[in-house]
């Protein structure tokens, strides 16, 4: 934790507080809805494809083993292949501007 003490010995005490005066104030787009794609969007991707590709793959595999391991490579794969789209997508944005 932060100590109090070791600002009351400092003389850039007063220029500290300024600067964490101006960074409460400041205002900016928010980065919550970019921070939940980034990390859930994948998350749900992959869960979403593993389960579709589990069930698809019941019907023509009988056996379990070789069945999970080829639905956990494919929903790897379009996992992947999600990830790749949005960030040429983004960089195509970043252009654009």
């Amino acid at each position: 934790m932060y100590r109090q003490d070791s600002c009351n010995s400092c003389d850039q005490k007063r220029r500290c507080q300024e600067i964490y005066e101006r960074l409460g104030k400041t205002t900016g787009p928010s980065v919550a809805c970019k921070a939940v794609l980034a990390f859930l969007l994948p998350l749900v991707v992959f869960i979403a494809s593993l389960v579709g590709f589990e069930r698809i793959l019941a019907e023509v595999i009988s056996r379990k083993e070789l069945r999970t391991g080829l639905a956990f490579l494919l929903a790897v794969s379009v996992t992947s292949v999600l990830l790749l789209v949005v960030r040429a997508v983004n960089r195509q944005r970043g252009k654009d501007k």
